[in-house]
């Protein structure tokens, strides 16, 4: 049945420029029934990874026609400052431009929240617990926003206003993508089997470490409750699933991938009672997994211009080019040319963007270690 499901928008303030005028972001918001789980999206936390705005377009065209149990929240331009950091025709945005740190690093985790919630909340039933560690959650974040201002530099005050959305949500998804890239997926291990219901063909699975980033940040507490409720003798299913969702290079938005790249989440949503009975299921394709320890970065073993051979998303085999170095100033001297190889069999990802790189640059990231989902 067709319906038209109502968007609201509110632009919400993290922070503030040097002329004193607030820092927005715009939220959209689409209301479920509430008998399904709610979700927050959000892009653009790299200023030049552009596509997601793409792809919240496309999924708001699709959502706004669609009947809805949970609510989702999406918000694209997600990190303003950085999308507006510009180097000539280039977006920078990567790292905030003051301190030098990853955007992407700055959400918060206090894992002795976790330890003092689950000895404090035995007495809980699932539900409750679930319900009283959500909130416990939020109020940790908004502890810190309502703290102190001068403890919070620009980045860490968006992260956390961003933050405070997403711990509202039973599923998180993170858009982004690489300098030149393939689609992939960052996942959770306990959260595999979602992975086959989005249409990516490469799937990297990541532990319950903390690193800072956005999907860290909310399926880490959960699992870490997990693990300690375990401890007790206790069983509590990880209710919260996040993912980073890599959509493929930077610097360019592609408005029918982004439709590709929509009808996958949807997919995903709709395998999870996001959505009330719609069309979209997962593609027949096969998906290759590796785990982050088998995700292998090369770096360039001597300075010059790079052509990059290994295609992305193919498999390489042990011993075959994946690129040259040109260096014209040894062209007498030396053999100009040099062929670099790989010395395992692999799946390459990404590389980097330019062409022209320092020894010791990262030319390459690889999937090593393969195996189908």
């Amino acid at each position: 049945m067709s319906n038209t499901t109502h968007i609201s928008q509110e632009n919400i303030v993290v922070g503030e420029v040097a002329n004193g005028l607030p820092l927005t972001i715009p939220v959209y918001r689409l209301k479920g029934d509430g008998t399904g789980p709610s979700v927050y999206i959000q892009a653009n936390m790299h200023g030049a990874e552009v596509q997601g705005n793409a792809v919240i377009f496309q999924l708001l065209e699709q959502l706004k026609h669609l009947n809805l149990n949970g609510d989702i929240t999406l918000v694209p331009y997600a990190n303003p400052i950085g999308c507006n950091q510009k180097s000539g025709e280039f977006t920078l945005g990567r790292f905030d431009p003051i301190t030098g740190t990853n955007w992407n690093r700055m959400y918060h985790y206090n894992k002795n929240l976790v330890t003092q919630f689950a000895q404090n909340h035995t007495q809980y039933d699932n539900a409750t617990l679930k319900s009283n560690f959500k909130q416990a959650l939020i109020d940790e974040v908004d502890s810190k926003l309502n703290g102190p201002a001068y403890l919070l530099n620009t980045g860490k005050r968006i992260a956390l206003n961003l933050q405070k959305l997403a711990h509202q949500a039973d599923i998180v998804l993170d858009l982004h993508t690489g300098p030149i890239s393939s689609k992939h997926l960052y996942c959770p291990t306990y959260a595999t089997d979602s992975a086959r219901y989005f249409n990516i063909e490469h799937v990297l699975l990541i532990p319950s470490d903390f690193d800072g980033a956005m999907d860290e940040a909310n399926f880490c507490p959960w699992w870490h409750l997990s693990d300690a409720l375990s401890e007790q003798g206790r069983e509590l299913s990880i209710p919260v699933e996040a993912f980073t969702v890599e959509l493929g290079s930077q610097e360019k938005i592609d408005l029918k991938e982004a439709l590709n790249d929509s009808n996958s989440i949807l997919s995903y949503l709709n395998h999870k009672g996001v959505l009330q009975n719609a069309p979209h299921t997962p593609a027949n394709i096969t998906r290759y997994a590796c785990n982050l320890d088998d995700y292998f970065a090369y770096y360039a073993p001597i300075g010059g211009m790079v052509e990059y051979i290994a295609p992305l998303g193919g498999h390489i085999k042990a011993g075959e080019p994946i690129a040259h170095i040109l260096r014209m100033e040894r062209y007498l001297s030396e053999q100009p040319l040099q062929t670099l190889t790989l010395d395992c069999d692999a799946i390459a990802i990404l590389h980097f963007a330019s062409a022209s790189v320092n020894q010791g640059t990262e030319l390459y990231k690889f999937f090593t270690n393969i195996f189908e989902l």
